[in-house]
């Protein structure tokens, strides 16, 4: 990845991909099984020694939406059965840490409500299908976790890990434009929009822009070597951070947001004098740019986005709920844990519980609160050894540049899009890497 005909190379290719599958939809399922063999050939002809897998699995997290939004998944939870299989390869030939122990403990956690659930007499559900739904992202998690828990890896292999999740999030963005290649045309009120979206769910492909807008700031300021990468770098972060912004759903751009924020405040912190003295600079470049992009997002949507983002309609009037309906599935979901406090409602059942009581099938976008609701008290106890895990970690792991970036992705996100995709359990786990700076990699 230091070549920088290389970089342009995987980049161009990546555009071309958006092209070709654009003009011939039926070779996004080519793409997708192709990803599959080659990865697999990458891990078994190299058995993991440099850590194909997070390569690999990264590339799948990266790819996962432009595959949903253009049919190439051959089932909604693909990706995530994908990287659970990365994964327990990874596991076989590089084993894992001990101390992975205490992830074992979060799966045995989710085991009672699961079991419930299948003793359920349900003659409208399909309950494999429920289990699989519900319980693929949290199992994603689990195996993840489990592989990268102390796992050693060079900040620069990592940042190569994020470049290869970033490089499907270009295909996407390019596809994106030319879905739509004209937002004022589409764009008539605030709420999240379709059109801009690639005609897949906004919420969803806000989250992977979002991401994609981390990595290519990270990218721009910490690894461009050259005026040609930097240049590559901005146009980047630019042509992505403008089709996030304009899906018109604000989790996957306030997301990336708190990401920047935490990767500015440990680089100032941890930095010494002269890297600091860059940092006002830093500061006021990318201020600028934001900038710059917010007012043309702006204009391109005759000031809808500014409304949007202020919690209004399209007329200007302030609306009652800040989170689109979400507060009250949240409130439903903290109700049905209240009155099923030890093993909650079944896994997967919060769903079905919400169309006995308000006619109203719709998933929830928060998994705290569904995994509560679902799975009792030993919800609580599951998501307690999510939190506070990383964060004991942390302690002795102060070299790992993005912890607290990553961290933020994956709490944030569970609250606004759940464990939809598989990008929070993956990122999840690269909180728990134990990331070593080289001395010529210090700021």
């Amino acid at each position: 990845m230091k070549s920088n005909k290389l970089h342009v190379f995987l980049i161009l290719s990546h555009v071309f991909i958006a092209l070709a599958i654009f003009a011939l939809p039926f070779l996004s399922k080519i793409y997708s099984f192709l990803i599959l063999v080659f990865g697999l050939s990458i891990i078994f002809i190299n058995k993991n020694k440099n850590n194909e897998v997070l390569l690999v699995s990264a590339y799948m997290v990266g790819v996962e939406v432009f595959l949903r939004m253009t049919g190439g998944n051959f089932n909604n939870e693909y990706v995530k059965v994908c990287l659970i299989f990365y994964m327990f390869l990874g596991m076989i030939y590089s084993s894992f840490s001990k101390n992975a122990f205490i992830y074992v403990l979060f799966f045995l956690l989710l085991v009672p409500s699961a079991v419930l659930t299948t003793t359920l007499d349900t003659f409208n559900v399909n309950i494999r299908k429920i289990l699989m739904f519900n319980l693929s992202g949290p199992v994603c998690l689990f195996f993840c976790a489990v592989y990268m828990v102390k796992r050693k890896i060079l900040l620069s292999d990592l940042q190569n890990v994020l470049l290869i999740m970033g490089l499907p999030i270009i295909t996407t963005t390019v596809y994106l434009f030319l879905y739509n290649p004209s937002v004022k045309d589409v764009v008539t009120g605030t709420q999240s929009n379709f059109e801009t979206s690639g005609g897949f769910g906004p919420n969803q492909v806000s989250t992977i822009l979002g991401l994609g807008i981390f990595i290519f700031f990270t990218q721009l300021v910490l690894f461009s070597k050259s005026k040609m990468t930097m240049l590559l770098n901005v146009s980047l972060l630019i042509f992505i951070s403008y089709r996030a912004i304009v899906t018109f759903s604000r989790g996957g751009v306030l997301t990336a947001l708190g990401m920047i924020i935490c990767l500015l405040f440990v680089v100032y912190f941890f930095s010494n004098q002269k890297g600091r003295s860059k940092f006002s600079l830093v500061f006021f470049m990318t201020s600028l740019m934001a900038i710059g992009i917010w007012t043309y997002s702006s204009l391109q949507t005759n000031g809808l986005i500014e409304k949007r983002y202020a919690n209004k309609d399209a007329l200007g009037r302030e609306k009652a709920d800040r989170l689109g309906g979400r507060e009250e599935i949240m409130n439903e979901e903290i109700k049905l844990f209240i009155d099923n406090p030890i093993l909650g409602i079944g896994a997967g059942m919060s769903k079905s519980k919400r169309m006995e009581t308000t006619g109203d099938e719709v998933a929830s976008h928060n998994e705290i609160t569904r995994l509560i609701s679902e799975h009792g008290i030993f919800g609580i106890f599951a998501f307690l050894v999510l939190f506070i895990t990383p964060l004991i970690l942390y302690v002795n792991n102060r070299q790992h540049l993005y912890f607290l970036s990553f961290f933020a992705f994956w709490l944030l996100t569970i609250n606004h899009a759940a464990m939809r995709t598989a990008a929070p359990a993956f990122v999840y786990a690269l909180t728990l890497l134990s990331v070593v700076v080289e001395k010529s990699e210090k700021a």
